[in-house]
């Protein structure tokens, strides 16, 4: 796709007008198109805005973004960051603009969301087999010899019902053998020997080429710094074997991808320690949920804690609520719950009460439990909370907050609203 076409989509997100349809935004703006809210340059807490409302810290993301960036290309990583995390193509193409090679997708629907915005480099990271989904991409691939499009295989079964699909394709489909992450894990062939026939099913093929090999290492059954690393080995040692053995021969470039959000230290480790192949590797790292992180889950995990000299992300999500109800001195809730965030991989947190133009500590605030449309909250003496109140939460896995919200507005670090990113799920 040409970038201007891509520039002049992006654009027209800008255009659209504001309605009930999003949530948080000021009711007296409907009718406002996106770029004239965004230019109002509107306060977060005195510009009409109405809770809940999820928040972007603009200030964050662009720490967050630049801080891959330079991380990838200190350790040789091409980066396909995994878009499902946000669906967002506005940060797909500040991502790709921080240097990411292209983006991971996960299903058919996110690989059509961003190639209408013109992304131009999808690893597909799943087996895909539905026909009327495999047509669409070969009819993309043969209108656009600049697309470059990869997914993974799993299954000789798998093969045969993507071939089918694709008879009379004029291009290829590129393809990476997945290799599981261990007995019990999620998708993937389990062994090195089954490998090789699904290898050997794809060469059997017009319609697919052999380009590499890939897998999740997230995945790998009771995860430590050990189990973690040996499955690499064996996924760069796959790579190396079918090298040897001719797999690759009709790739330009063999794709050696792994690499979530908690083990990407090791998947820089072990990939700097593949040796030179037949032709040049795409080292491909697909974490996601770094350019917004968390104050929960990912906080925990990300491997900056094991190597805090390469840098830290910082958390770029924060839900704002509205204090309803103070019932008791112990307790009081929100008029945020399970509507508004993720609660999957852990509650959200007490951050920060804002009253009157100030904002202070939540000291003494707890977050016990959520409902439909309630924040449950224990709180101790110490805790200064009134109704009215506006408290700042922080979240926990970023990728099951984001599908709930259409519109996102995106604020500096004294309230001003500078952006509003659109996403699509």
């Amino acid at each position: 796709m040409d970038a201007a076409v891509a520039a002049e989509r992006l654009a027209a997100l800008m255009t659209e007008r504001v309605d009930h349809r999003f949530k948080g935004l000021p009711p007296d703006a409907d009718g406002r198109t996106l770029a004239d809210l965004a230019a109002e340059r509107r306060d977060l807490f005195t510009g009409g805005f109405t809770t809940p409302l999820l928040t972007l810290a603009a200030e964050h993301l662009t720490h967050n973004l630049h801080l891959m960036e330079t991380y990838t290309a200190r350790h040789g990583l091409a980066f396909a960051p995994h878009g499902k995390t946000t669906m967002a193509p506005q940060l797909f193409h500040r991502q790709i603009a921080h240097g990411a090679w292209g983006i991971t997708l996960a299903v058919p629907h996110q690989v059509r969301v961003a190639r209408h915005f013109g992304v131009q480099r999808v690893f597909l990271a799943n087996e895909l087999v539905d026909p009327a989904a495999l047509r669409s991409i070969a009819a993309d691939l043969a209108a656009d010899p600049d697309y470059d499009f990869v997914c993974y295989v799993d299954s000789p079964h798998g093969v045969a019902l993507m071939d089918a699909a694709l008879t009379g394709a004029e291009r290829p489909v590129d393809v990476v053998v997945e290799l599981a992450a261990g007995e019990g894990a999620r998708t993937g062939v389990r062994t090195e020997a089954e490998c090789a026939a699904v290898a050997d099913a794809v060469a059997a093929t017009r319609t697919l080429r052999l380009v590499g090999v890939a897998g999740y290492e997230g995945e790998v059954p009771r995860a430590d710094p050990d189990r973690v690393r040996a499955w690499l080995r064996r996924l760069t040692a796959l790579a190396v074997d079918f090298d040897k053995a001719g797999r690759f021969a009709d790739a330009d470039r063999i794709v050696v991808s792994a690499g979530g959000s908690a083990w990407f230290d090791a998947v820089a480790e072990e990939f700097t320690r593949m040796p030179e192949l037949s032709v040049p590797v795409l080292k491909l790292l697909r974490s996601g949920a770094y350019v917004t992180h968390d104050d929960g889950h990912y906080r925990g995990l990300t491997p900056f804690t094991r190597v805090p000299h390469e840098g830290a992300l910082q958390p770029a999500l924060r839900l704002w609520a509205q204090v309803v109800s103070r019932p008791s001195p112990e307790q009081a809730f929100v008029n945020a719950g399970k509507r508004d965030v993720g609660y999957d991989l852990g509650l959200p947190t007490a951050l920060v009460v804002h009253r009157d133009g100030a904002k202070r500590a939540a000291t003494g605030i707890t977050v016990t439990a959520l409902s439909d449309q309630h924040t449950w909250f224990r709180t101790t003496p110490e805790a200064d909370l009134r109704v009215g109140d506006w408290l700042g939460l922080g979240l926990s896995h970023p990728c099951t907050t984001f599908d709930k919200w259409p519109l996102i507005p995106v604020a500096e670090p004294d309230g001003t609203v500078v952006e509003l990113v659109r996403t699509f799920f």
